[in-house]
């Protein structure tokens, strides 16, 4: 039986970074339902000279294993609000692979969909590579760097945690797709963070069409890396539009699921609003599902607060998280 799984990723603003207190709302939500979230909930933190921009990251929230995918998109819903209802006013939930003002590699988000009680590993995880360059383009959102307009996904591009996909090696962690150590599920870890649930159960459907069929899809690791750069930089393209036929024989679906990504969006109410409003403007979307900004005065960090989530949520969370880095990374 095939069963799907989400762990999505956002910033938590009070102003234009995210800073420690992003702990404080994880904390609140561990104390709402701590047998659940305790798994199922995560922090970022970013790296090396990213530092100095920011040390915190993103935060991830994940779903129940699920059947099929509008039960996951009813699931992700209740993740949604519980996240929202911990974080109040007191920030802007921000669904985008990286900030728009920017640039910092390892100051990123995604949202990454498992799969599971898959019978044919080989055959499964090469026809999902097979489309995923056209995949891509739905879920793109990143489109800018130190606030200049860098493509469909800056994340895509530049982050460590992703890359294209090695060759004989579906279990190297930091790549589009892998084969997770840890869950024994195949985890597509290409997408950007969106807030659009309509776009995404539209992404789902398709994996699990792709996942559903019999036949082999004639997948070059060349050809992959090749579109991959072409609909990063530069979106759908005439070189990606035999991958959109060919999956509408399995899953029709409209092409502008493809031709307008939500980056685009984002890049135009940028232009238009400026950066404060379009923030507000995804903070409107995530909680309410309408782009369009609202505005709101969101407090200043408090010491206490940061104290209280290192406290009540990245202390006790420290052996898991320890464990988990290991089992994913094949130490144990």
């Amino acid at each position: 039986m095939l069963t799907f799984g989400l762990e999505e990723e956002v910033f938590l603003l009070e102003r234009e970074k995210p800073s420690l207190q992003s702990l404080y709302y994880l904390a609140k939500l561990l104390k709402k339902n701590p047998r659940f979230y305790f798994t199922h909930s995560a922090s970022n933190f970013t790296q090396g000279k990213d530092i100095r921009i920011s040390l915190m990251s993103g935060v991830e929230i994940s779903t129940e294993v699920k059947k099929n995918p509008r039960q996951l998109i009813e699931d992700l819903k209740a993740r949604r609000k519980d996240l929202i209802e911990a974080c109040r006013d007191d920030c802007l939930i921000i669904p985008l692979g990286s900030l728009l003002h920017l640039s910092a590699p390892t100051l990123t988000c995604a949202l990454q969909v498992h799969i599971g009680g898959v019978e044919d590993i080989d055959k499964t995880y090469k026809n999902l590579a097979y489309f995923l360059p056209l995949l891509i383009l739905a879920t793109a959102n990143s489109p800018a760097c130190n606030g200049k307009y860098f493509g469909l996904s800056y994340r895509l591009a530049n982050s460590f945690a992703i890359g294209s996909l090695k060759e004989k090696d579906y279990f190297f962690r930091f790549q589009d797709l892998i084969v997770s150590r840890r869950l024994k599920t195949i985890e597509i870890r290409v997408f950007d963070p969106i807030w659009d649930l309509n776009r995404l159960e539209k992404v789902l459907q398709a994996i699990e069409a792709i996942v559903k069929l019999d036949k082999f899809f004639p997948f070059s690791y060349q050809q992959y890396r090749e579109l991959r750069e072409k609909v990063v930089h530069y979106g759908y393209c005439k070189e990606v539009e035999f991958l959109y036929r060919e999956l509408c024989k399995y899953f029709p679906c409209p092409k502008e699921l493809f031709l307008q990504p939500p980056a685009e969006s984002v890049w135009y109410a940028y232009q238009k609003m400026g950066l404060r409003k379009t923030y507000l403007a995804l903070d409107n979307a995530y909680r309410h599902g309408i782009f369009k900004p609202v505005e709101k005065n969101t407090p200043n960090p408090r010491l206490w607060k940061k104290i209280a989530g290192i406290a009540f949520y990245y202390i006790p969370k420290l052996p898991y998280v320890s464990w988990k880095f290991l089992k994913e990374h094949g130490y144990i």
